[in-house]
């Protein structure tokens, strides 16, 4: 049976950790290198980086972190925020990242993600979707951009079909509606799209207990689950994580 991976983000604005309530009033916690090498320690399976007003300033990777992360951290992780060309993309695997997350760029111009992959392989390549409840979409769930500021007019299941057809080799599913919240996933949401797509959805925003990310991998049919407060703030580890995940029937790496 695959083995589902515990995903540790860290969003990071000017060099530094971050971490807010979907997306707003921020505070620093600390060094991203620090936090990074802190949860290779634990056993983490992934790492993933959002630099989260890069796409909202223009501004490109940040490839200097990315290379200190890259000499000190020796799992895979993904890089988003600022990469809005294949150089941008280039820059960035060969700083030492193995993925990019495409969000913002992807839907201004799908061909990112198209020329993206063939260039790199789809394995290179995440669909980001920040994605909020909408009543008026045909599966009841809306899609965002630049941190959830601004509402793309796309529906959820459509933009996540079209981006894996366009060569997108997995999705990270972020709910709006439950970043930050700690109160548990959005599980039908990502069921919606886990069943829908071909490539391996992360489920992301709400995780507050072990239960959450066990509910999330197990009916959710996420293959990942990431974290950030349970670990930044909340006094969890992720071995602790694990440890409790495998009791509860979930297959981890241990």
């Amino acid at each position: 049976m695959l083995k589902k991976r515990v995903i540790v983000c860290l969003d990071v604005k000017d060099g530094r950790t971050t971490k807010g309530v979907k997306f707003q009033n921020n505070i620093d916690i600390g060094d991203p290198v620090e936090m990074a090498k802190e949860y290779y320690r634990q056993g983490v399976d992934e790492l993933v980086f959002y630099d989260i007003i890069a796409s909202a300033r223009g501004r490109g990777p940040i490839l200097d972190l990315i290379s200190k992360v890259a000499s000190q951290v020796f799992i895979p992780f993904c890089v988003g925020g600022g990469i809005n060309t294949i150089e941008d993309i280039r820059s960035t695997i060969l700083a030492g990242a193995e993925k990019v997350s495409l969000n913002s760029p992807a839907v201004k111009n799908p061909e990112l993600i198209t020329e993206g992959a063939r260039i790199f392989g789809n394995q290179c390549i995440v669909l980001g979707m920040d994605v909020r409840k909408d009543p008026t979409k045909p599966s009841g769930y809306g899609t965002t951009i630049h941190g959830g500021r601004v509402d793309t007019g796309l529906d959820a299941l459509e933009w996540a079909k079209k981006g894996v057809s366009l060569g997108a080799g997995e999705i990270v599913l972020n709910s709006m509606d439950a970043d930050g919240m700690k109160t548990g996933y959005d599980v039908e949401l990502t069921r919606m799209i886990a069943e829908a797509v071909p490539v391996p959805v992360i489920a992301s925003g709400g995780g507050g207990t072990p239960q959450h990310l066990a509910d999330v991998l197990k009916e959710g049919k996420a293959d990942a689950a990431l974290i950030a407060s349970m670990v930044h703030t909340m006094g969890y580890t992720v071995d602790g994580i694990k440890k409790d995940l495998d009791k509860m029937g979930v297959p981890v790496r241990m």
